[in-house]
């Protein structure tokens, strides 16, 4: 009995230590994976990962590659070139041809994907525009399988109105007709499309996003009623973050943009709106100048443009530059985002010491965005 016991004892030993082993094996494959994973996130720019064409562009400028976040927003905007144009610059054809080096989870445009706003284009022009935006924008990024969202420029639909008419409603109905065809899916997980494509929400990795229609200096009090009930709904306060994206921003930055009609009207009363259901960050487009942003608890994300007609910031010696950024979110960072903008002249990174320290435009001051003076 002894000698059975004894071996039972050392059989159970036995399985134990290749029990113990097996374990040790899968904790080791699973830290090799993981670092392999990092690895792959960090080292993207391997010649056996992108193409020889996109090698080419990073041996040729040697971009940063950011640290990268739980979530990589890609925010571009101000696409396009002169009135009826259906060709693009080569910055926004260089940009396209970078996604999968910066790899984001989502792409953000803040509006004017197209070069309308004028009463002479024909439908056939406006049609144009928008499949042109469509092969040599749209469609590469359905190809990748990014997400797409966008707000209305006044380039492409704008809501200016005359007689209580729009007076460019032709532009609006095109738009509607490009945005519903089916085949121009951008991938997002539209919650609200009742007025889309000028106002929806959509959810993505955890983040509320709301889009509205800033393609003029108004919103009108009954879209703004829609704005306080999607903001103040349970999906909308139970996510990690919220962002809204309009074309027009609430505060001036830019030379030739610091007057009315180039931004939003009431721009405290809209702040004070967005910072009722804490939203984090305001992102906009239009001015055509980059400015990380923020006044109060919002951030402001002025969107430099990509397109022609870059300009100068207000009262500051920088020339214009045609900017993207890469925003990396951090849930567990205390100011959950990081800003990573190039210059898309040479892929330098525009660092916060080169900008403003704040910018007062007609309608208000904001500060620049690693800065304190009204915290």
């Amino acid at each position: 009995m002894f000698f059975k016991s004894s071996l039972s004892k050392g059989n159970i030993t036995q399985h134990l230590e290749k029990f113990l082993g097996i374990i040790k094996y899968i904790v080791l494959f699973s830290l090799t994976l993981i670092i392999i994973i990092r690895f792959y996130d960090q080292n993207i720019i391997a010649k056996n990962i992108l193409s020889p064409e996109i090698q080419a562009i990073i041996n040729q400028y040697h971009p940063k590659q950011p640290t990268r976040g739980d979530v990589r927003l890609l925010v571009i905007s101000d696409l396009n070139s002169a009135y009826g144009s259906t060709e693009y610059e080569k910055e926004v054809h260089l940009a396209l041809k970078m996604l999968p080096f910066w790899q984001p989870d989502l792409i953000l445009c803040s509006g004017d994907m197209i070069a309308g706003q004028k009463l002479s284009l024909t439908p056939q022009q406006i049609r144009s525009m928008w499949e042109a935006f469509d092969k040599q924008i749209a469609q590469p990024i359905r190809q990748l399988n990014i997400p797409f969202a966008f707000t209305i420029g006044n380039h492409d639909a704008s809501g200016a109105k005359r007689n209580n008419q729009f007076t460019f409603q032709q532009e609006r109905d095109l738009a509607i007709e490009y945005w519903l065809n089916p085949r121009h899916d951008m991938g997002l997980n539209l919650l609200d499309r009742t007025y889309y494509p000028f106002y929806y929400t959509f959810e993505h990795k955890g983040i509320f996003y709301l889009v509205w229609d800033g393609s003029t200096s108004h919103i009108p009090n009954d879209k703004l009623a829609w704005v306080e009930k999607s903001l103040s709904s349970s999906i909308a306060q139970s996510a990690k973050m919220r962002v809204v994206i309009g074309h027009l921003p609430l505060y001036s930055v830019a030379e030739g943009r610091n007057k009315a009609g180039e931004v939003l009207n009431n721009p405290e009363s809209l702040r004070n709106l967005l910072q009722k259901y804490h939203v984090h960050t305001y992102i906009s487009g239009h001015q055509h100048a980059y400015y990380p942003a923020y006044k109060g608890n919002l951030q402001l994300l002025h969107t430099g443009a990509l397109g022609s007609g870059a300009r100068k910031l207000l009262n500051h010696h920088q020339p214009p530059r045609k900017t993207i950024t890469v925003i990396d979110i951090d849930f567990e960072d205390h100011f959950l985002t990081h800003y990573s903008t190039y210059d898309m002249a040479n892929f330098a990174l525009i660092h916060y010491e080169e900008l403003p320290r704040f910018i007062e435009g007609i309608n208000g001051i904001v500060y620049r965005r690693d800065l304190s003076f009204d915290r």
